[in-house]
């Protein structure tokens, strides 16, 4: 089943309050932020422009399991260096095979060099399973009765 919608419609639906991090904090301010807020990945930026994705999963592999220090290590030491992003014209199907394919949970939105959003698979899903869930009642209404002919 097709999913139809955009990034664009997934920012307005959820929101587009972006939580960000320079490339020069350490990697504990990282994680406290992000305790803090309840979330999983943060956007790092680095001079106004976007330079990364900083996630738990960065911090599992890249501090934890090579003995670092959260406290002293910055946060630019350990983000991956390629971003992978997308547009608020990017269908969510587009966006669910970039995840897949690039094994990543999380996804700058970004229009020219602005970035202007952050998307998650948890938010694709929760999209997907709305509109799903919409489609089912109009199905619904319409079988029953419940649309005018």
């Amino acid at each position: 089943m097709k999913s139809s919608g955009t990034v664009s419609a997934v920012l307005h639906h959820k929101g587009s309050e972006i939580w960000s991090v320079p490339a020069e904090a350490t990697v504990f301010d990282a994680i406290k932020i992000m305790a803090d807020k309840n979330i999983g990945a943060l956007l790092v930026m680095s001079g106004g422009k976007l330079a990364g994705v900083f996630t738990e999963r960065d911090y599992v592999r890249k501090v934890v399991l090579q003995g670092k220090t959260s406290k002293e290590t910055r946060v630019r030491e350990i983000i991956s260096s390629e971003v992978i992003s997308v547009g608020l014209h990017h269908s969510i199907e587009e966006c669910m095979k970039l995840m897949t394919d690039h094994r990543v949970r999380h996804l700058p939105v970004v229009e020219g060099e602005k970035v202007v959003g952050l998307i998650s698979i948890g938010d694709l899903v929760n999209w997907t399973i709305s509109t799903q869930n919409a489609t089912i009642d109009q199905m619904t209404h319409y079988i029953t009765g419940g649309y005018p002919t």
